[in-house]
């Protein structure tokens, strides 16, 4: 897609989202599901995919703008192909995640919310992850790692980066 063609849902993803669309008593009552779906299409939430999803639902830009703000699972700026999102809320902080997302970012050599230049990682931190019976937990691409340790990481990274050759 050219940079000045305009941001669209192919027909297929249209139609698909009528059908969740109609399974509520409003469109407005879709959105986090459809907002999974353009995030799913787009790879992230920009301020034009936010757009085509309020006037696709017949929304107001602001009500699309208040969920997406919201909640951590949807994106507004791309992110690398592995996201690791360490949990820092109070269980997993007492368990380390502090040490842990610092020596995440140390080791990657990037800040908390950046990308690596090679594209393949972006760390961030989330309040609650909702598993804190695993802390330190980081979810990786919406899979959850519990009890995580800096070594843990640092094997993940590295196999990772091995296959990349």
């Amino acid at each position: 897609m050219s940079a000045n063609e305009p941001i669209q849902f192919s027909p297929e993803r249209l139609d698909a989202i009528h059908a969740v669309v109609a399974k509520y008593p409003a469109p407005r009552s879709a959105l986090l599901p459809v907002l999974h779906m353009a995030q799913e299409d787009f790879g992230y939430l920009s301020l034009d995919v936010q757009q085509l999803v309020a006037d696709t639902l017949g929304l107001r830009l602001m009500i699309v703008r208040e969920v997406v703000t919201f909640y951590t699972m949807f994106k507004e700026q791309p992110t690398g192909q592995y996201l690791m999102e360490v949990c820092t809320n109070a269980s997993c902080m007492l368990n380390g995640a502090d040490e842990l997302l610092k020596h995440m970012v140390d080791s990657l050599g990037i800040k908390v919310g950046e990308t690596t230049p090679d594209g393949l990682f972006t760390v961030t931190e989330v309040e609650c992850a909702g598993a804190c019976s695993g802390a330190p937990v980081v979810q990786i691409n919406n899979q959850y790692h519990e009890k995580v340790d800096a070594a843990y990481m640092d094997a993940f990274v590295t196999k990772v980066k091995g296959g990349q050759s």
